[in-house]
Formats: structure tokens, C-alpha cells, sequence
């Protein structure tokens, strides 16, 4: 007897979004208890509650691309001068290896500033001015060669998946602080090495992807945000539009009972439609005074540019942005003429960036900022190029400042030719936990589930440096 014939009388579709006390009830039970707000509606760009007391509202990351030389800028290695010249051996390290290339010393003076003693060489001397704000971290180290991997390490925490941003897991884990601003913006983002990744959303709802501005190869002066407007219909029409679309979205919502990417769409449509009146004022410049503007070292050159990302920073901070991130162009990448390299990009960046301190602490803003500065890994202490340095993920620096962190603290150290951590070491995967950690995320406990199983920012690893905070 053939049962080829047999229709069932309800789909497993059917019966899981019809059945009132079954599974679509104990998801939507679970919904509604990991939003914490019993009735409200259930996108994910709602405020939502910190795990652990926060350290910080928000984080401005200064990401320097190409990878600045830290045994150049602040990490001094009065070995590495004594020695250059002269080959770097693997037993100099400890390491089962022969030799490793040519030293090659820092033409730059080192000394400690402020009360604290940090050590820095003359190529920020703004910044050194604001040496007793700084937690010096010497003891970074993370995986990847080249620059896509290491660069999407530094903005996913993975290479070899497509994973969300930090910034878009600090909008998932926080939330927006208000309706007509994203959570996570990105200026100037890098284009290459992982492009759109870098500040990409992946498996979580759209609305939690980084809005970008302009690009690192184009002058911010010159950078609109693509569609915030349109000049062919009015806002009334528009907003007639949208409607129309919305009842489809939600429509379509009601017939899925779940389904994050719908309901991130839903809210990234009402969130860019809101933008059109809010985001023009802030990108305008122009209303800043002259001193503001001389702070950031904004009108004169080689600082115009970054100071103008600086000032956007910390404008954007002011209404409540959570993650802010700002990239230099793809010109730290030094494998020749390092010192020339240093000293045209250190120029660049230097007086924004002591600016951008400065204007945070005058409005009372440091405290609940954390600024972290740094690049996708540092510079070998061997020559390339016989003038140059190569990449070198193994030890390098980054550096904090306000959002809680102990200022004036110097953590973690390389060995005698920076080569890699010989104390404390920070691996990337810490580091990201921090910084959640900071921000009142528990790293273990921020998941979403995709494709069967409960992903993370740190995967399996991280560790809090709790040392780093006061």
C-alpha cells in the first residue's frame, strides 16, 4: 500500500507559530527576558542594560592602518641601539632559531614625561603633554602577517570567518542612546583589508553595522554620508513611502513571528529617516570657534584632516554615540624609510589627538570616554629595505586614556628588542574583552545565537586586564 499520498493537515510551520503554549510561546517568553522590558516592542536597537557597572559610556578607537612602529614611539630599546647593525639571533630571544635579520636602532631620542615617567620619543609632543592621561599598554600581541588578517582580527576577533565588528557588538550588547542615531559610526574607514567587514554587523541585525562616513582615501572635508538625503520628495513624501514599505516589513514579521533581519531592517529605515534631520548639523564644522578649530589644528596643514575626524568624534560623543571610530589613511605601512615615515605620519595625528584629550577633560567627557589608540600590530626591530621595518604581530603597543583606566600607568613590557611580551601579555582576544568589560559587557555572557550554536566577540578566549582600570 503506497502512503505517497498522504497530506498533512498542518504544515511544522503552521504549528509552531499557531501553537499558544509551545514552542512559540517559550521563545517569545525567552525574547522578552533577555530585552528585559516586558511589552516593549522586540528589535534589538532598544537601550538596554548594562551586565556589570560600567567604566565608560562610550569608546573613541584612533586606528593608525599600516601598523606604527612602536620600538619608534613608545617603547624605548637602549639594546636595540647598543646593538644595531648587527644580526638579532633566536637564542637573543630564547627562541629555537637562527638569525633574524639586521637590528635596526630608533633614530628617535627617548624620555619620561609628566608626573608619571612615561616614555615616549619626540615624535608626539603634543601627545606627551598629555602623558599623565595615558595607560600605556607595551604588551599587545595577535595573529596575522598581513594586514587583512591582522586588521580583521583587531575588528572582529576573527580572520577566517565572516564575524560581527566590535562596534556592532557594543550596539547589540548597549543599544542606541537615542532613536535618530546609530549606536556605532566609522570615519574614514579603510576600504581594503576586509573593506565593509571591518565595520560589518555579519550575522547580527543590520541596524547594528557601523554607519561610515567618507573613507580613509578620501579627505573628510570632502565625505558625505551616501543617501541621508533626497532632494527629488519631500520629507512628507518620503515618510508616505516608508509607511508603505514598514506595513510590508511588519507584515511580513507577523507571518514569521521572528526574524532578526526584518526586524533590524524595520528599525534601520526608521533610524536613517530620522537621521536626515540630525546627522547635517553635526557634520557641519563650521559652528565650531576659531579656538576649538586651532585646538584640533583644524585649517593648517599636515593636521587638518585627522583633527576634523577628531572633532566629528568627539561631536558625535556629545549626542551619545557609543562606539566611534576614526582611521588614518593606509601610510603607517613603513617597510623603507621608517624614520621619514614616522616623522610625516606622527605630524599628522599628533596635535588632534592631544586636542581631542583636552577638549574631552574641559567638558567633562574623559571620565566617560575611553579613548584607545593603536594599530593592527607594530614594526619588527629588524631593517627591511635596510631603511624600513616589517610587520610584527608578535609585540607592539597600544594605548588608553579616560573611561576609567589608571592614568599615567605603564603595562606590560617586550623584551630587550621588542620583539614580544615578556610581561603581562594582552592578546588581542583580552583586549576586546577589556573593552567590553569597560563598557559594563561581560564578554561570556554577550552571545547571539546563529546557525545552531551561541557566538561571541572572544570566541572561547579573553581575559579581563582588570589591572589597566583605577
Amino acid at each position: 500500500m503506497s502512503c505517497h499520498s498522504f497530506t498533512p493537515l498542518i504544515s511544522r510551520r503552521g504549528m509552531l507559530q499557531t501553537s499558544a503554549c509551545g514552542f512559540a510561546h517559550m521563545a517569545f517568553s525567552s525574547l522578552l527576558a533577555q530585552n528585559g522590558t516586558p511589552g516593549k516592542p522586540m528589535g534589538d536597537g532598544f537601550k538596554k542594560r548594562p551586565h556589570i557597572r560600567p567604566r565608560a559610556k562610550r569608546v573613541i578607537f584612533l586606528f593608525m592602518w599600516g601598523g606604527p612602529s612602536h620600538v619608534d614611539l613608545f617603547d624605548p630599546k637602549p639594546m636595540l641601539n647598543d646593538r644595531a647593525g648587527s644580526q638579532l639571533h633566536g637564542k637573543d630571544l630564547g627562541l629555537d632559531r637562527g638569525n633574524m635579520g639586521e637590528l635596526l636602532g630608533s633614530p628617535f631620542p627617548f624620555k619620561q614625561y609628566g608626573q608619571s615617567g612615561i616614555w615616549m620619543s619626540n615624535l608626539m609632543p603634543h601627545l606627551a603633554r598629555q602623558a599623565d592621561k595615558l595607560c600605556m599598554i607595551r604588551s599587545l600581541h595577535t595573529e596575522g602577517q598581513a594586514h587583512g588578517e591582522a586588521l580583521l582580527n583587531l575588528h572582529t576577533g576573527q580572520a577566517n570567518l565572516v564575524r560581527p565588528s566590535v562596534g556592532a557588538w557594543v550596539s547589540y550588547g548597549l543599544g542606541d542612546a537615542r532613536a535618530d542615531l546609530p549606536a556605532f559610526i566609522t570615519i574614514s574607514p579603510p576600504r581594503g583589508h576586509g573593506g565593509v567587514q571591518n565595520y560589518g554587523s555579519a550575522f547580527l541585525p543590520a541596524i547594528h553595522q557601523g554607519m561610515a562616513i567618507g573613507s580613509a582615501e578620501t579627505p573628510i572635508s570632502k565625505a558625505i554620508i551616501p543617501n541621508l538625503t533626497n532632494t527629488r520628495q519631500s520629507t512628507q513624501s518620503q515618510r508616505s513611502q516608508l509607511d508603505f514599505v514598514q506595513s510590508m516589513n511588519r507584515k511580513h514579521l507577523e507571518q514569521a513571528a521572528r526574524d532578526p533581519g526584518i526586524e533590524g531592517l524595520i528599525e534601520s529605515y526608521e533610524q536613517a529617516f530620522r537621521m536626515q534631520t540630525t546627522t547635517p548639523p553635526i557634520m557641519d564644522l563650521d559652528n565650531e570657534s576659531k579656538s576649538t578649530h586651532a585646538l584640533y589644528g583644524i585649517g593648517s596643514e599636515p593636521t587638518d584632516n585627522f583633527g576634523r575626524q577628531c572633532l566629528l568624534a568627539r561631536k558625535f560623543t556629545e549626542q551619545g554615540v557609543r562606539y566611534i571610530q576614526i582611521s588614518t589613511n593606509y601610510t603607517w605601512d613603513h617597510h623603507q624609510k621608517v624614520e621619514q615615515g614616522s616623522i610625516e605620519e606622527s605630524a599628522k595625528v599628533d596635535l588632534p589627538i592631544a586636542g581631542l584629550l583636552q577638549d574631552l577633560e574641559q567638558r567633562g567627557m574623559l571620565d566617560e570616554t575611553l579613548v584607545l589608540w593603536g594599530g593592527e600590530f607594530g614594526r619588527t626591530p629588524t631593517a627591511e629595505n635596510k631603511n624600513g621595518r616589517n610587520h610584527h604581530p608578535q609585540g607592539f603597543t597600544m594605548w588608553m586614556a579616560g573611561g576609567g583606566v589608571k592614568a599615567g600607568l605603564t603595562y606590560g613590557a617586550t623584551d630587550d628588542f621588542g620583539y614580544r611580551p615578556v610581561e603581562h601579555p594582552i592578546h588581542m582576544h583580552d583586549l576586546h574583552a577589556t573593552l567590553l568589560y569597560a563598557l559594563g559587557l561581560d564578554h561570556e555572557r554577550l552571545t547571539y545565537r546563529h546557525a545552531g550554536r551561541d557566538f561571541r566577540l572572544t570566541d572561547i578566549h579573553g581575559n579581563i586586564a582588570h589591572e589597566l582600570f583605577a
